[in-house]
């Protein structure tokens, strides 16, 4: 005989409803006020199964899978979720009426114990495994989301509405100055590695962090936060180079570029931070964090990148045919305009003697023409160095 056609009986198969609303209700108070719907039938059946002597039938325990799918869609803990289940269990034991008939068959309260645990342990199993399901596919799903709106972001090819809208969705107000940092490291960046939540950490309760979204493309990491100053910029600057640890031997270099309003000012300061980023390599900044807005002599060197090779080579080109090469001297030469053309400083600096200084900036003016010496061929000097850093000009082969 089916449990549909079983008749009820004075044993206790049919469940009292106020009994049941109230044991629902103070689980669901037990559970921070969830909402005790999501019990479903477990009262009532967990009653008909202690009645009946016997486990839970299997439909109904697979029923419980969608009800914790239900649960992680609806933004509910699956603590809570387990919580409710877990404190209906035990109210609903003391209003079992073999309970409360103990002490006419104690062996039926023993064995109605045994029912309800089962019943509970099967329950739960079904919830959590639904729960955890649908859990992996929800983040799955935002990480795709996340992802595509990422690159809609940085490509600046979407539309400005439509992204707008969606990047409320990722706590960003693209109304306000926003700014973007970009870091490369000989380890790519990955979402989910230990790197990239270091950084998602540390930006929380920084100056700038109140919309800041962390991510990576292309193996990079990059930052997109607000920045309504250039002291929320240094901030941030500053809480990434403390999650990502001393830059030893280039472990790693950032670029940050410049603040703008809107989408497209997004896209822009993406563009400048990598170029930024490209520049710190190739200067050799001390620095490992390069920002665009220090940088904007090179971007007017680079505009016009033909001219700028003609100026590199028509000024530079002598110091490739000599022994080892242009670097030695490029070097000698910004070292020398970097201490303000103090020659003692620049053999400090540079481990060398005074005299070798000299020598190198005499072979200068000799093979190129141009006297470091002397300010009226200064600025078109460092013109060139500074273009044949920015272009890699030293370390191009010859030809």
């Amino acid at each position: 005989m089916s449990d549909q056609q079983r008749p009820e009986t004075a044993g206790g198969q049919q469940p009292p409803p106020e009994v049941l609303d109230r044991v629902a209700a103070a689980a669901a108070r037990d559970a921070g006020g969830i909402d005790a719907a999501l019990l479903d039938d477990f009262l009532d059946a967990v009653w008909r199964a202690v009645a009946a002597g016997r486990r839970l039938p299997a439909s109904r325990v697979r029923g419980y899978r969608r009800v914790g799918e239900d649960a992680a869609a609806g933004g509910v803990a699956l603590r809570a979720l387990l919580d409710l289940y877990l404190s209906a269990a035990w109210r609903l034991w003391r209003q079992l009426p073999v309970v409360q008939a103990a002490a006419e068959d104690p062996q039926a309260v023993v064995t109605a114990g045994e029912v309800l645990l089962r019943a509970t342990d099967d329950a739960v199993a079904s919830l959590t495994e639904g729960y955890q399901l649908a859990r992996r596919q929800l983040v799955r799903r935002e990480e795709s989301d996340r992802r595509e709106f990422v690159d809609d972001l940085l490509a600046g090819t979407a539309d400005v509405t439509g992204l707008l809208r969606r990047a409320q969705r990722f706590a960003l107000d693209l109304s306000g100055p926003h700014a973007v940092l970009v870091v490369r490291a000989a380890e790519p960046f990955a979402e989910g590695t230990p790197a990239v939540t270091t950084v998602e950490r540390r930006l929380q309760g920084s100056a700038a962090d109140a919309d800041a979204l962390v991510a990576t493309k292309d193996g990079a990491l990059v930052v997109v936060f607000a920045a309504p100053d250039r002291d929320a910029v240094a901030e941030v600057s500053s809480r990434v180079r403390e999650a990502l640890g001393r830059p030893d031997g280039g472990r790693w270099r950032a670029g940050v570029g410049r603040r703008g309003s809107g989408p497209g000012a997004v896209v822009s300061s993406y563009d400048e931070a990598r170029r930024a980023l490209d520049l710190g390599v190739r200067l050799r900044l001390e620095d490992p964090v390069a920002d665009a807005s220090d940088l904007l002599v090179f971007e007017v060197l680079l505009r016009d990148r033909a001219a700028a090779r003609d100026l590199v080579e028509s000024v530079l080109a002598p110091l490739r045919d000599v022994r080892g090469g242009a670097e030695p001297y490029l070097a000698t030469i910004e070292t020398y305009f970097d201490t303000g053309g103090n020659a003692t400083e620049t053999a400090r600096r540079l481990h060398l003697s005074v005299r070798a200084v000299t020598y190198r900036l005499a072979r200068v003016r000799r093979l190129t023409g141009v006297d470091a010496t002397r300010a009226q061929d200064r600025f078109g000097l460092q013109a060139a160095v500074l273009a044949a850093r920015a272009l890699g000009w030293s370390t191009e082969p010859p030809g």
